[in-house]
């Protein structure tokens, strides 16, 4: 018997104003390209719509990235909406421009993974293989 696993499915999302999305189309990029199915929801998007989004896409995790400084306000607001909305289980991760007394609180509220402006996409690649059951 032949066991067909679903591929992950990812959405990659630009929250806030910030309209730098450089990066978040390579590492969207980076993971269709290693098999990850990757829904990009563009910029300028709201927690709001993002959490929409990935419960209506049913992914397995949400990519944010964030160079506004806001992270401290974004991240925790789009888990906040996920357990609201019954949907905790989507892994978040994200990257931008993140200061390094802001990592572990964001951690803390449940932001699984922070990968820093110019690291290889690699890295991010086999943190999502990772996330596979």
């Amino acid at each position: 018997m032949t066991v067909v696993t679903k591929p992950l499915r990812v959405l990659i999302g630009k929250v806030g104003l910030d309209g730098h999305d450089r990066g978040v189309k390579l590492v969207a990029r980076a993971l269709r390209d290693a098999g990850v199915e990757v829904i990009y929801s563009g910029l300028h998007q709201t927690p709001e719509q993002i959490v929409n989004t990935a419960i209506q896409e049913d992914v397995n995790a949400i990519g944010l990235s964030v160079l506004s400084g806001a992270h401290n306000y974004l991240f925790p607001r789009v888990l906040e909406l996920l357990k609201e909305q019954g949907a905790g289980e989507i892994v978040v991760f994200g990257g931008g421009i993140i200061p390094d007394e802001d990592m572990p609180k964001l951690k803390a509220v449940g932001v699984r993974a922070l990968f820093r402006s110019g690291t290889a996409t690699d890295e991010v690649v086999k943190f999502v293989k990772e996330l596979r059951p």
